[in-house]
């Protein structure tokens, strides 16, 4: 398959790439700056320039592709809004451009927030937040399967994790640390975060563009919750600082989501596409180091 990717030189995206090429697929990957044609091209991908707005350029990647993994997103938490309407026309003219084809539209979202409880495939994101606002994007990309579009949503946990991540939850939460000289947790530490290994998510981006049925709900979850407590104590314990609690304003957007109690499942996803993490959990791979040097 000749596959079209967004946000092929990001983080996520750097290891989708290889791991298309890898099971033998062609890849195109949307490049906005030089910097990631070159890195796109280094991996061994066309490059197609242009960026999120440049919806005829967007329109014409998904056109001639055998299908589409869209991964970009405008991560300005400033104007998040604003984002998430971009994401919706993108969304739109891609599945617009596949309409009718029975080709594969895989797009990021993320694992609701249900606190509580742990989310699951079939729940749909509770009202408001971050993650909520964007929801309506994955339910509208969902509903091109009626419009003979083999779609599936691809759920993201809060830490995506793994070595050369430099702009993830976690690596902000090390950030933090170091500047306020305190590894912090929101509340008393208890408040889970659903995880998964950078490699394993791109699996499982391979296995829904290549045989995810449409309309699929998929999350890419191996801990399904780890206590940000536990995150503390361990970035603590590298940093050579103190874990303690600390007021959500203290780290900014990030405390709203640490302070909310948000374990996933990945059950259905594993027996439906038989997708099995196999990379190391977030507080092992937390202790190899590398987030530190």
């Amino acid at each position: 398959m000749r596959i079209f990717v967004t946000g092929a030189s990001g983080w996520i995206g750097s290891a989708v790439v290889p791991e298309l090429i890898g099971a033998g697929h062609r890849v195109l990957g949307l490049a906005r700056s030089d910097s990631s044609a070159a890195a796109i091209a280094a991996k061994g991908a066309e490059v197609l320039r242009g960026d999120l707005d440049d919806l005829d350029t967007l329109r014409a990647g998904a056109a001639g592709s055998d299908g589409v993994i869209h991964l970009a997103f405008i991560h300005d938490f400033t104007q998040f809004e604003a984002s998430v309407q971009v994401e919706a026309r993108v969304v739109e003219t891609m599945g617009a451009a596949l309409e009718g084809s029975g080709k594969p539209l895989v797009i990021a979202s993320g694992t609701p927030a249900l606190p509580g409880r742990v989310a699951t495939e079939r729940d749909e994101s509770a009202a408001g937040g971050l993650v909520a606002s964007r929801g309506a994007n994955a339910q509208a990309a969902l509903g091109m399967a009626a419009r003979g579009v083999r779609s599936s949503v691809v759920r993201l946990p809060r830490s995506v994790h793994g070595e050369g991540d430099r702009g993830g939850f976690i690596s902000r939460l090390i950030g933090i640390a170091r500047d306020k000289g305190v590894s912090g947790h929101v509340g008393d530490g208890s408040s889970r975060w659903p995880a998964v290994h950078v490699r394993d998510a791109a699996h499982l981006f391979r296995l829904a563009v290549e045989q995810a049925p449409a309309g699929s709900v998929l999350h890419a979850v191996a801990d399904e919750g780890v206590p940000v407590g536990d995150i503390a104590a361990v970035i603590g314990r590298h940093l050579n600082l103190p874990a303690a609690s600390l007021a959500a304003e203290d780290f900014g957007f990030l405390g709203r989501v640490l302070a909310v109690d948000q374990p996933a499942s990945s059950v259905l996803t594993r027996e439906l596409l038989g997708w099995r993490p196999a990379q190391p959990g977030l507080i092992e791979d937390l202790d190899k180091g590398h987030y530190f040097a």
